[in-house]
Order: C-alpha cells, then sequence, then structure tokens
C-alpha cells in the first residue's frame, strides 16, 4: 500500500469514528402507552415531560419517549404494550385510563409501570395496596367513580326542575362499572331515576344524544373517559346543537365551549407520572412508591354557554367556583 493511500484511509477512519461514538444517545427509554388519541393531549405531554424534567430527564437528551396511542380503541392496548416490551423501555407510563394499567401489566412483571387512572386501583386489580403497592406497578388515580356522583348533585343545583339526567359512560372502559355502581348507590336514598347511556364510538355518542333528547332528558353528566377527552370537541358540539345542559369530567370541556366541569387537575396528574417515572429510572422500586391521589379539584363555568342556553348560574354555584369563563 502506497504512504498516501495509508494516510488517507487513517484519516477518512479518524473523521468517521467519532460521529457516531460523540453522538448523544438517549440513556433511557420511557414507553408512553395512552388509551386516547394525540389529539388536544399536548398540554398533557408537556406536564409529563416537565415532571421527567423535575427528576432529571430531558426528552430527546437523555430520555426518549416511545408513544402509543390506541385512538380510543381499547382492544389496540394489548399489542402496544406488547410492543413497549419487546422495546425493552425502561419504564410503561400507563396513561389515559385503567386499560391501559391493565394491558401493561398484562404484558410484563418485570418492566416497571407508572399508572394514571380514574377509577380504583385496587378493584381493577392493578395494585393489593394502595401505601405499598408492591410488585413492578404503581401510579396516581383521580378515583374519577367517587367524583361522578359530586358532577350529578352539582347539576341538580343548577337545574332543580330537570325531570330526568342522564350520565353518559364509555362500556369499553374498565371503570365503568364500578362508576355506575357507585352512582346508583349514591342516588338510591334519593329515590330520583338516572338514564344510563353508554358511547365507544364517536357514531354511538351521535346516536347517545339523539336518543337522549328523544326520551326527555333534561341535563348530562359525562363520566371521565380517555376517549370521551379525545371526541371533547365532538360531545361540547352536539351539546350545543340540542341545547343540553351538560356537566363534564375535567376543566378542558369547559375551556373548548362545554357548560360546566368538575374534577382533579388531570394535567397535574400527568406530571406527578413524568415525576415517578423519573424516580423509577433513577432507581426507585414501583412497589415502594404510593399510589397517589389527587388534593386539588377544579370547578369551572362557562358563562358565554350560559347565556346560550338561557341559564343563569345561582349564587351558591358561583361561590364555589374555582374559574368562571366569561
Amino acid at each position: 500500500m502506497r504512504r498516501r493511500d495509508f494516510i488517507k484511509g487513517v484519516v477518512g477512519s479518524a473523521i468517521a469514528w467519532p460521529i457516531p461514538a460523540l453522538a448523544q444517545s438517549p440513556v433511557a427509554v420511557v414507553g408512553f402507552l395512552n388509551s386516547a388519541s394525540p389529539d388536544g393531549f399536548g398540554e398533557r405531554i408537556t406536564a409529563f415531560k416537565h415532571g421527567l424534567q423535575q427528576t432529571g430527564y430531558i426528552a430527546d437528551q437523555n430520555v426518549k419517549i416511545e408513544y402509543r396511542w390506541a385512538e380510543g380503541h381499547f382492544d389496540r392496548l394489548p399489542l402496544m404494550a406488547d410492543e413497549l416490551v419487546k422495546r425493552r423501555v425502561d419504564v410503561i407510563a400507563a396513561t389515559g385510563s385503567s386499560n391501559s394499567a391493565l394491558a401493561a401489566r398484562a404484558a410484563t412483571a418485570t418492566i416497571p409501570i407508572v399508572f394514571t387512572t380514574g377509577g380504583d386501583p385496587v378493584a381493577d386489580g392493578l395494585v393489593t395496596n394502595l401505601s405499598r403497592p408492591g410488585g413492578n406497578v404503581t401510579g396516581m388515580t383521580n378515583f374519577s367513580n367517587a367524583v361522578l356522583p359530586k358532577r350529578l348533585g352539582l347539576i341538580r343545583e343548577l337545574l332543580p326542575s330537570a325531570a330526568l339526567i342522564a350520565v353518559l359512560v364509555n362500556p369499553s372502559n374498565t371503570s365503568t362499572a364500578s362508576d355506575i355502581k357507585n352512582l346508583q348507590e349514591a342516588e338510591r336514598p334519593s329515590g330520583q331515576n338516572i338514564v344510563i347511556a353508554h358511547a365507544s364510538t364517536e357514531r354511538e355518542i351521535n346516536s347517545a344524544f339523539e336518543s337522549l333528547v328523544q326520551k326527555g332528558v333534561g341535563a348530562l353528566v359525562l363520566d371521565a373517559d380517555g376517549f370521551f377527552r379525545s371526541r371533547a370537541e365532538q360531545l361540547v358540539s352536539l351539546a350545543g346543537r340540542y341545547l343540553l345542559p351538560t356537566i363534564y369530567s375535567d376543566r378542558e370541556y369547559a375551556f373548548a365551549g362545554g357548560l360546566m366541569s368538575y374534577g382533579p387537575s388531570i394535567v397535574d396528574g400527568y406530571r406527578q407520572c413524568g415525576v415517578y417515572s423519573g424516580k423509577v429510572l433513577k432507581g426507585a422500586k414501583p412497589g415502594d412508591l404510593p399510589i397517589l391521589q389527587p388534593t386539588k379539584f377544579d370547578f369551572v363555568l362557562n358563562f358565554k354557554t350560559a347565556k346560550t342556553l338561557g341559564i343563569t348560574f345561582p349564587s351558591g354555584l358561583l361561590s364555589i367556583a374555582d374559574e368562571v369563563i366569561e
């Protein structure tokens, strides 16, 4: 080999090698499994990343996030959870509903799982104890099924003359059965009847509203559900079209034009999920991290929508509202 060719080869190699060697690839991978769609989830994803950052992990710098969205099709979750396991992620953030957490738990008994759910994680079989979950699972719950009777009470306070009130639930959500049970138990002493409507697809949501109006329903309560959140625009639009006063689970609905909303801060729940995911990446055992519960609930009223519906908020509701949209 000629000296010139040898030097050229060595220099060429020296130039080529540092590029991959110096490139800083993420050192950790988080699998983000969600039962809904990414539409409208920007604020929650930002909150999740902020939670990671609070523990020293910055997206696309020292941690990579692998997203899997079921788009409201809960039957896709098991396959997506298996994909994340095969990807050998370091932790799975199972968000959006109990379905995500259950799918992740069924897929692995070794990879740490941090969930967000609206149901009771003990009743759903995710953990055996809230203070010391054990195993490879931990997370946070909003206990939204316990909040459902509260929403019903608020809409009744607003519309005491409404003879018939409906509750819209997603039958595909694993928390729905316990949601309805808690609601019926809370309503039994009052002796008042409620209509339970079901919807798990876009078409079924349209049909549910048409059916409720035909039955003469005077108000609607929306159950907390990841699929419903992904269809917030549709739900708010239908409530407006049929002039059906509705109370929603999250403040995002009220800011999208919904009449009123009551529920825990979902955004902060995603931040907490990010914090727990970061702690696990740092070596914390999921089973030693207690299940977190919400400490703050937001009650939001939309004056503009109330005016369109010809409704005036009573002073009692105004006095306890956390935020009023003019």
